[in-house]
């Protein structure tokens, strides 16, 4: 796979670069896309010739059959995760964030309280508040530049009026690949407070050299009566766009609750997702994923020794994700004049802090997952933008 390729995705209806312009400022001339979630890099051939094959047929009806699409998900899991799981287990929604809403709307009231580990994925807010429950933020501690979780000081915010928890495995914006401790914690802290726990791992696949991600199901301890895992191919393969992702429920009682909601709302994936999925879902797509994460590795190398030339701004280390998160703290600048010179003076479209909760005012996140020539040319207007703290 050639990911140093600049694939010009301008005036393709790309969210991330065709909004850019509308929601920035900043013009498709020039600017540089670092802000939405999806690389700028080919899903591996495999995905590619599952698509030709589909067009060549011709025939878009109704998708059937689905126990090869649930025979990749089960392979995928155990081989690259050293996961067992049941292919009944499996419900395929819209997405991960329709995921999680189907969760929010399925296992919670309107006025309920549902805990999020803060800073994290700004979707999950507006899930939240749209649905009209409320969102409980529990701050993660910020200990020397590393998120780590603080369940003595969230016990004593409680009301008892939260009944769900949302855990990001691996942490969306912070990088963190969580502990076995860390996830016993999480366990223990939803059994403790009676909290639906919904663990978010779609990052899962996206983890550097030396790091190993650990699914939430295979923790020591059963909390099986209270877990609802959400995975998904369309991060890890750069097919966002096909709207697929996986709610497994290894639990009969939280499974049948779902399933009743999920045929009361008439939701079916669509064939396009689950044929691609299946696809990625395989030796070919395990090989590119390796490939992948090798190129962001140097990517990341390359962006966090530029951030290092600034005074007064450091990148969090990444252990998954290819989305960097930078503190500007260290500079002494209010938020808008930082921001202000990353969208103008350097021309980058990026992630506001703000919008991830709290702890993240002082941060912007930075997608790297982009041809190494684009980080490079990022660099080289980061330093211009920050000339003087250099």
């Amino acid at each position: 796979m050639n990911f140093d390729e600049i694939i010009d995705r301008r005036n393709t209806h790309s969210s991330k670069w065709d909004n850019m312009e509308q929601l920035y400022g900043i013009s498709q001339d020039d600017g540089i896309a670092m802000w939405v979630a999806d690389t700028d890099f080919r899903p591996p051939a495999c995905v590619q010739n599952a698509v030709e094959k589909m067009h060549g047929h011709g025939i878009y009806g109704y998708y059937g059959d689905d126990r090869s699409y649930y025979e990749a998900i089960c392979w995928w899991m155990k081989t690259r995760h050293n996961w067992e799981i049941d292919p009944t287990w499996i419900f395929s929604t819209h997405g991960l964030v329709n995921g999680m809403a189907m969760c929010v709307d399925c296992y919670t009231q309107p006025g309920d309280g549902v805990i999020l580990m803060t800073p994290v994925y700004h979707s999950f807010f507006r899930v939240l508040k749209a649905s009209g429950r409320e969102v409980v933020e529990c701050p993660l501690a910020n200990n020397a530049g590393r998120y780590e979780m603080d369940f003595e000081t969230w016990d004593t915010q409680l009301t008892g009026n939260e009944k769900m928890l949302v855990l990001c495995s691996p942490h969306n914006p912070g990088g963190r690949v969580w502990s076995r401790d860390e996830l016993r914690g999480v366990a223990a802290f939803a059994k403790r407070h009676d909290l639906v726990l919904v663990s978010d791992e779609i990052h899962h696949d996206l983890t550097f050299p030396g790091q190993t991600h650990i699914p939430m199901t295979e923790i020591d301890g059963d909390i099986t009566d209270r877990l609802i895992m959400m995975t998904a191919s369309t991060k890890t393969f750069n097919i966002a766009g096909a709207h697929t992702g996986n709610v497994i429920i290894p639990d009969p009682h939280l499974r049948a609750q779902f399933g009743q909601r999920m045929t009361a709302l008439g939701l079916s994936p669509n064939r396009f997702g689950l044929l691609m999925a299946e696809a990625a879902y395989s030796p070919e797509g395990a090989n590119w994923v390796d490939e992948l994460m090798a190129y962001i590795e140097g990517n990341k190398i390359l962006f966090d020794a530029t951030i290092a030339e600034i005074k007064g701004v450091t990148s969090m280390p990444l252990d998954a994700t290819y989305l960097a998160w930078v503190d500007f703290s260290g500079t002494g600048m209010a938020r808008h004049e930082f921001t202000e010179r990353v969208k103008k003076d350097a021309r980058i479209a990026v992630n506001h802090g703000t919008t991830f909760g709290a702890g993240g005012a002082s941060f912007l996140r930075f997608n790297i997952a982009t041809p190494r020539s684009r980080i490079q040319e990022a660099c080289t207007r980061l330093r211009a933008a920050f000339r003087d703290l250099q």
